[in-house]
């Protein structure tokens, strides 16, 4: 990921350079359209006079009436304020306002044009695409322990949202470029400080067909397990999707009267709402994308080390199907490496004795181990850990100690590889997941847990990351 940021700051220094380069090329000229009344539209250039008033100087350099506006090409030769009065036959048909900056640049107040606008979408459209591209491959780069990353989902979730503006800005670049008289820059202003709620409408129907499927599990989870908080995840997700989707819908499609003032704070207040939803679910899908691939993705047959991850076991010792499936899935990739390499990796069974249960997980995991004809001397216990960060940390304690650059690989069920892989990460372990697998409906919920629980480790910097973002479109709503 520090490659692609170096990547993206390359990139936008080159766009901000090559926009520099094209507006001093093109001069101080600017083109201002102005939508002339019905009865002057098939008049001709000529029968309008434009009289300057105010304080700045713009040279006309000529007109044309084209679509029922007046084309008024000019250049700022003083900076300063100034008016141009159009009129026709002695009485005025319009005023176009403008300001001629410092260095010959001239804003337009009517539209919100300005000298070589459409350089500056153009570089931003760049942008957004480029950004895409540049996550895009930094995502499909991620492999081996690099990929059980924080960012790893940052670069899913960014692809996704830079992939979606710069799309919608491409639409009102074109747009701006072949009918700048009907879609101005205060139309492309509006697009770009509303990118959060386009985002959201356009996801919308694929958001909606995830929340039912999380609603779909989560009825059937609580069909084969009791009612608790922790198993109607999913389904508190699903209503949040749908709920903040609806709410954006109505929001947004509510007529507004009042003042200027009121109007920039509702506005502001829309896209803040719209940013929200939108980061929620870019780091919702990136998470789910991160943790579909992590739990397909199977290590090479290179491992000296295969680390399983433990989990609750029933009182007589037995395991449970959960448990049960991750050693399972931990034999099948043994036997499987040996087949290919004749490899025999050495089983680390990990996981501490909790409160109510007759002996350690990784006592449990090694009996089950052995009677399916592990040998003994191929395992090596781990029963001191409480939770996924200790299995990792105990675990390469463990293995460093007999091993220092040994190969290593865990296994856990689907849901948990990824969350597992940054566990492992922080702890200094190199090292990839292998998933076993568990019911359909037990799946989605589970995984939402891992969601939740990756957001809660980084909740402050998440909580940061989006006061930035917040900041920025707040400020770009009360300022256009």
């Amino acid at each position: 990921m520090k490659t692609a940021s170096r990547q993206i700051a390359v990139l936008a220094v080159i766009l901000l350079a090559a926009c520099a380069l094209c507006r001093l090329l093109i001069k101080n000229e600017y083109t201002a359209y102005y939508p002339l009344p019905v009865y002057a539209q098939n008049s001709k250039a000529g029968d309008f006079a434009i009289v300057p008033e105010g304080e700045g100087e713009v040279w006309v350099a000529d007109t044309e009436v084209k679509n029922g506006y007046l084309r008024v090409r000019l250049q700022a030769r003083e900076a300063g304020s100034v008016s141009l009065s159009v009129e026709k036959d002695g009485d005025g048909v319009g005023l176009l306002c403008f300001r001629a900056g410092r260095l010959g640049t001239v804003y337009d107040r009517n539209t919100g044009g300005f000298t070589g606008d459409w350089i500056v979408l153009v570089g931003y459209t760049l942008f957004w695409l480029l950004l895409a591209s540049i996550t895009f491959r930094a995502f499909l780069l991620e492999k081996g322990p690099g990929f059980y990353a924080y960012t790893t989902i940052y670069s899913a979730g960014m692809t996704i949202f830079a992939s979606l503006t710069g799309l919608t800005m491409l639409a009102s670049t074109v747009h701006h470029l072949t009918a700048p008289y009907e879609f101005n820059m205060f139309s492309v202003y509006a697009r770009i400080s509303g990118a959060s709620f386009a985002f959201v409408m356009i996801t919308a129907p694929l958001v909606c067909a995830f929340a039912l499927a999380m609603t779909v599990s989560n009825v059937a989870l609580l069909r084969h397990e009791r009612l608790r908080v922790r198993n109607v995840l999913a389904l508190g997700v699903g209503f949040v999707l749908l709920a903040g989707e609806a709410a954006a819908y109505l929001w947004y499609g509510r007529d507004f009267s009042g003042s200027e003032t009121e109007w920039r704070l509702v506005s502001t207040l829309r896209n803040s709402y719209g940013t929200v939803l939108a980061y929620f679910e870019c780091m919702l899908t990136g998470t789910v994308i991160c943790g579909v691939k992590a739990a397909r993705h199977v290590p090479s047959f290179d491992r000296d080390y295969l680390i399983i991850l433990g989990c609750r076991f029933r009182r007589d010792g037995s395991l449970t199907p959960l448990l049960r499936g991750r050693v399972d899935k931990a034999l099948w990739f043994w036997h499987e490496q040996k087949k290919a390499t004749g490899r025999e990796a050495v089983f680390v069974p990990s996981g501490g004795r909790g409160p109510d249960e007759p002996m350690s997980e990784a006592e449990a995991m090694r009996r089950y181990l052995m009677e399916n004809g592990v040998r003994e001397e191929l395992i090596r216990v781990e029963n001191a850990s409480r939770n996924t960060y200790q299995n990792m940390e105990f675990s390469k304690a463990l293995i460093e100690s007999e091993t220092p650059d040994a190969g290593v690989a865990y296994v856990t069920t689907n849901y948990h590889v990824f969350r597992s892989g940054v566990w492992a990460a922080r702890s200094g372990l190199a090292a990839e997941g292998l998933g076993s697998k568990t019911a359909w409906w037990y799946w989605p919920n589970a995984f939402m847990r891992e969601w939740a629980g990756l957001m809660k480790s980084r909740l402050v910097k998440e909580l940061i990351l989006l006061a930035v973002l917040l900041a920025f479109f707040g400020v770009l709503s009360m300022a256009l």
